[in-house]
């Protein structure tokens, strides 16, 4: 007699489950621009989101602990002259997030841990190189301050936030809209979907295509690409039918798939959010009502699927908390945060377990908010592997950190020899050297800067006022 096996896994039995209703974000206008990023970005300090506002561009910051009905005068990040497409947070200070527009500008901004008392408006930084709408935005892995963006010019440009500098532009290299772009886990390679139906992995710093992939799924509606732990591409697509399909790749043999399934007739793009630590991915469509989730494994048929989250209504876009924001004493091996059309409601996906010892096995070392690299060590060929933490304790997040632009000025050059005079008979005159306008020029900067602080600092006692904390 023979028996159905029943594969073993540890996140055989994992589910989700939406929070009570006094723990999530109401009365929050989720923009309606049609655009198939996430709209919502997390990390365990704040929440932040793609939100609609009259003349231009703008997005909300909430802290994660600021739940339950959203003051319709809250304050919002409004510097950009047309609509946010795209916003990431710097996984390595979780006070900087950076924002994407269709103005062309990229800006990274510095959020308070306090409620500001009116919109920012003043970025720490603009870059500015793209010369179409930017679509996509996404940190370095392990350096320090590189910032990846992607246009509708079809360029790929790396920027140094710390300088406010071009480190490099990715030209030719596509030849129609880039629909994604990912990370390897150290940051030596990127993979891209482009509309011209390829998939292409990218060695960034030889401006360079090392392997590509011809139509993995042969419908022409957009797909997207992460890479796995191993090293290996997970794409989602549509059939030449229109079905929607996932597929696993070795890009060492990027002809036949490691594994290719069909799932339904659905028209929403699929976003994969992908968990390394787990090697779990979870799919969730744009303007579907459910979660699905999926085991990589080394085993056939490779991708396993687990289950679905599924609930009433659609959601118009989906943040995903990295793993040092969860709660790891309920076994919480991932939180959602879903986005309604007038809320954001977090879900979290648990295993269930009955020991309230911490799991080693759910919870290995997990990449930290230390940068292994400084951008520069990183241009020159240098690559290292996240820093890791332990969850072992829970993650307290760290004391707001600014981020300093250093801009690289031209006119800064060694001190000039003595000053020469010019004399009129008995008075003397002397024009100040270059470098002495440039010093007084710097002494205003550090009084205008400090003027700011204190600024800044007043803000917040009368907001504790306000709120009556104070």
């Amino acid at each position: 007699m023979s028996r159905r096996v029943v594969r073993q896994s540890k996140f055989r039995h994992v589910f989700g489950q939406p929070v009570k209703a006094d723990q999530m974000y109401e009365d929050i206008r989720v923009s309606k621009v049609t655009w198939d990023s996430s709209f919502c970005a997390v990390n365990p300090k704040f929440v932040a989101i793609i939100v609609e506002s009259g003349g231009g561009g703008a997005f909300m910051v909430l802290p994660l602990a600021k739940t339950g009905r959203v003051d319709k005068n809250h304050p919002l990040v409004t510097g950009h002259t047309a609509p946010v497409l795209d916003i990431d947070w710097c996984p390595h200070n979780d006070n900087v997030i950076a924002s994407a527009s269709e103005d062309t500008t990229v800006m990274v901004w510095q959020i308070p841990d306090y409620v500001p008392t009116r919109n920012m408006t003043e970025p720490i930084v603009t870059l500015e190189g793209h010369s179409k709408r930017v679509g996509i935005l996404t940190w370095h892995p392990t350096a320090r301050n590189v910032l990846l963006s992607a246009g509708g010019d079809n360029l790929l440009i790396l920027w140094n936030v710390g300088t406010g500098e071009m480190l490099l532009t990715l030209a030719d290299l596509h030849s129609d809209l880039i629909y994604s772009v990912c990370w390897n886990h150290n940051g030596s390679l990127l993979v891209t979907a482009c509309k011209d139906k390829h998939v292409r992995v990218v060695d960034p710093r030889q401006r360079q295509v090392v392997a590509a992939r011809f139509a993995p799924h042969e419908g022409m509606r957009p797909m997207r690409a992460v890479f796995t732990r191993e090293g290996h591409i997970f794409t989602t697509g549509f059939t030449r039918m229109s079905q929607r399909e996932l597929g696993l790749w070795d890009p060492k043999n990027f002809e036949e798939p490691i594994a290719l399934q069909e799932m339904d007739t659905s028209n929403g793009v699929l976003l994969p959010f992908y968990d390394p630590d787990s090697n779990i991915v979870y799919l969730c469509g744009k303007g579907d009502s459910s979660i699905r989730y999926f085991e990589i494994t080394g085993e056939a048929p490779y991708v396993h699927y687990l289950s679905t989250y599924s609930s009433k209504e659609p959601q118009r876009g989906m943040g995903f908390m990295p793993k040092r924001g969860l709660d790891v004493s309920k076994c919480e091996i991932a939180r959602f945060f879903k986005l309604h059309e007038r809320k954001c409601e977090p879900i979290v996906m648990t295993v269930p377990r009955k020991s309230d010892l911490f799991q080693d096995d759910l919870y290995p070392d997990t990449p930290g908010p230390e940068p292994a690299l400084e951008a520069e060590e990183w241009l020159a060929g240098k690559d290292a592997e996240p820093v890791l933490v332990s969850l072992r304790d829970g993650y307290v997040p760290l004391k707001n950190r600014e981020l300093k632009v250093t801009r690289k000025n031209i006119l800064d050059r060694p001190p000039p020899g003595p000053r020469r005079s010019h004399s009129s008979g008995d008075a003397a005159f002397s024009r100040p050297s270059l470098e002495e306008v440039l010093e007084e020029i710097r002494a205003l900067r550090q009084t205008v800067q400090a003027q700011e602080k204190r600024i800044s600092e007043l803000e917040h006692k009368l907001s504790q006022f306000s709120n009556g904390t104070a």
